[in-house]
């Protein structure tokens, strides 16, 4: 059973911070696993006021499963992002996951690494725990039953 330190997201950092995983992650789509992270091989942003967003390894991800799309957006951290969507099994989750290609200096070892929408995939866990996608749409967080403090994305939140 994992278990999982009590962190308030309040005490997050500005600018955020990039720490290892130490536990395994999975990423489930169309019934199939599209991504297992061994502990230890990913990383996770934590940013104050955001539920941590991991980032899963390319070779953790059935790249077949992944294809790009023309989506780009900035992180004023991080640098630019491309998007991809998943198909698998006759379905198709649009701008799933992104990735960062050339990620600034500060966030280097997340290139060749991919993060998920929780609400994008049927299922995403951090050891056996099971995710709850961070509110809204607009932030990629995993929400864990050891957060607290207040987590933006629900409307109303956007810009404090």
């Amino acid at each position: 059973m994992t278990v999982l330190p009590v962190e308030n997201v309040q005490d997050y950092p500005r600018p955020p911070r990039l720490e290892r995983v130490t536990q395994p992650l999975r990423v489930v789509f169309a019934g199939v696993p599209v991504a297992e992270a061994e502990p230890g091989t990913a990383w996770r942003v934590l940013e104050t006021h955001h539920a941590p967003t991991y980032y899963l390894p390319t070779e953790a991800v059935l790249g077949a499963a992944l294809v790009p799309v023309a989506r780009e957006t900035f992180c004023e951290w991080k640098g630019r992002a491309v998007y991809f969507d998943l198909v698998l099994n006759g379905r198709r989750s649009r701008h799933a996951a992104w990735s960062y290609p050339a990620p600034t200096h500060r966030f280097e070892a997340i290139r060749d690494h991919l993060a998920f929408y929780a609400t994008s995939v049927d299922a995403a866990y951090v050891g056996d725990i099971k995710v709850v996608p961070q509110p809204g749409d607009f932030y990629g967080g995993w929400v864990t039953p050891n957060l607290t403090g207040k987590i933006k994305g629900a409307m109303g939140t956007l810009h404090w």
